[in-house]
């Protein structure tokens, strides 16, 4: 198969960034003169160019996915929506609620006029079983709101551009579902094994090839997409006590702010900036692609988002459950002011009904 070859003088950018962090004497307009550098920290190093061999169906994809809006890039991403506002819908004609949860728990209760849709389901569904467009927005909901953000990623990148994941799943909609989903998620537990260690992006080598067979963006676009749905959801979400059993055996992304990952972050992390990684070549290629990735952020909702993007390209990526969350709670809370951590609360449910 054809490779594409780019050759990225990182010495060069390096420099340029060295250069813009030692302007001016405000501390504060030094960081943020390097945030809004596109490209993160953790890939400046003093090492040689690299040249980065990318394949024929990874590039045809990734041309693909801009030609229809660059949805990574764009200011919908990631495509999140508050149970307030679904509550407030309720009942339009324009707007959709699917709700991706098992049968069995939908049964139990869920928002009235929501439907059930299985995850493997969902293709098949926008394409016959509904006219998409035709509605204002399409929510999706599941227990703690990390499927349906993954979910809402990857048909977001379908192109469907009204789908909302609800923030948080059915644990924003009211206590009983708070108490037995974020609340039964949230842990302290490995608070005290973070590092504030830097830990730099290894040499940008390649990226995975979906090796679809397929000759065009579109077609390679729309096998890639059928194959994700297949697979299900079992793949997607890793618990915080796998990964740090052995957090070497993983490339873990750290998908947040520079100064959150500086307080503290899970071994071996290396912070990506967000909205400087998906979609760019040079970034993408520093993520190993025989290994598994664990993607994580505050939440696991961004996180998702991003995984759904990696996944599709082929790279075996997870998302962290309950993100920060699930492994340092109480941190969360204690430097909730100074940080801006967003710890999970009474603040972030309601008390709205279900119907079964």
């Amino acid at each position: 198969m054809k490779l594409l070859n780019y050759t990225y003088l990182i010495p060069a950018m390096a420099i340029a960034v060295l250069l813009s962090a030692c302007g001016g004497s405000n501390s504060k307009e030094k960081t943020t003169d390097t945030e809004n550098n596109r490209s993160s920290y953790t890939e400046f190093s003093a090492s040689p160019a690299t040249e980065v061999s990318v394949g024929e169906e990874t590039q045809l994809l990734m041309e693909e996915l801009k030609e229809r809006g660059d949805y990574v890039n764009s200011r919908d991403f990631p495509s999140l929506i508050n149970a307030s506002i679904v509550h407030e819908e309720m009942g339009a004609d324009n707007y959709l609620v699917i709700d991706i949860r098992s049968a069995a728990e939908f049964r139990v209760g869920h928002i009235a006029g929501a439907l059930n849709i299985d995850f493997r389901d969902l293709p098949t569904f926008f394409e016959s079983g509904i006219k998409p467009f035709e509605y204002e927005r399409i929510i999706l909901v599941s227990s703690d709101g990390q499927d349906a953000a993954y979910t809402t990623g990857l048909l977001r990148l379908m192109g469907y551009g009204n789908v909302y994941a609800m923030r948080w799943g059915m644990s924003s909609w009211n206590k009983e579902y708070a108490e037995k989903g974020w609340y039964a998620g949230v842990s302290s537990g490995y608070g005290s094994e973070l590092t504030t260690d830097i830990t730099p992006a290894p040499a940008a080598l390649n990226m995975p090839d979906p090796n679809t067979g397929m000759l065009t963006g579109e077609t390679i676009a729309s096998a890639r997409f059928g194959l994700l749905f297949a697979e299900g959801l079992e793949n997607v979400l890793i618990g915080a006590d796998e990964v740090f059993a052995d957090p070497s055996q993983f490339y873990i992304i750290n998908y947040e702010r520079r100064d959150k990952y500086e307080s503290g972050h899970i071994p071996g992390a290396v912070r990506y900036k967000p909205g400087a990684m998906l979609g760019f070549v040079e970034e993408m290629a520093t993520i190993p692609a025989d290994k598994t990735t664990v993607v994580y952020c505050g939440t696991g909702h961004n996180s998702a988002f991003v995984t759904a993007y990696l996944r599709l390209f082929g790279y075996d990526a997870r998302t962290l459950e309950f993100g920060n969350n699930g492994f340092m709670y109480d941190r969360m809370v204690n430097e909730r002011s100074t940080l801006s951590w967003h710890p999970f609360s009474s603040e972030d449910f309601y008390d709205y009904e279900t119907v079964d």
